[in-house]
């Protein structure tokens, strides 16, 4: 998966540096499922999508939707595992942070992200799991 970095236009508030994009339909499927818990600066968005599903995960997270011009239409602040969010028709993409990343950054509906290159760095959401090493004996 690629990697992109996440700003708020305005304040310059950065919600992610380090984000995976999901683009294909087997990324978006898998999502975050069966992965560890994003760490400070990580963060999936999921393109296009207009709504998604915890089944299945173990962590919480804060969970926006974005349409065509990247306007937050909608926030989800700490949505449980388990949880769902409602179908945004006006949204294009949805983007999935850690618990805790919305209100510390004061992000509100009808803020305007802005997306760029991130640095080389992969997130630790990579397209395929690590194989354990295994040490000689």
């Amino acid at each position: 998966m690629r990697c992109i970095q996440i700003v708020e236009a305005a304040s310059g508030a950065k919600l992610g540096e380090r984000v995976a994009v999901a683009e294909r339909w087997w990324q978006r499927l898998r999502g975050l499922l069966g992965r560890p818990a994003l760490q400070p600066g990580e963060g999936l968005l999921l393109t296009p999508c207009r709504a998604i599903h915890m089944a299945g995960m173990k962590y919480p997270l804060d969970v926006l939707f974005l349409d065509e011009q990247g306007t937050v239409v909608a926030l989800y602040p700490g949505i449980a595992p388990g949880g769902r969010t409602r179908w945004h028709a006006s949204a294009r993409s949805a983007l999935e942070l850690p618990a805790g990343t919305l209100e510390a950054t004061g992000t509100q509906v009808g803020d305007r992200l802005r997306c760029s290159p991130a640095d080389t760095r992969e997130p630790s959401i990579s397209t395929h799991p690590v194989s354990p090493t295994l040490s000689a004996s």
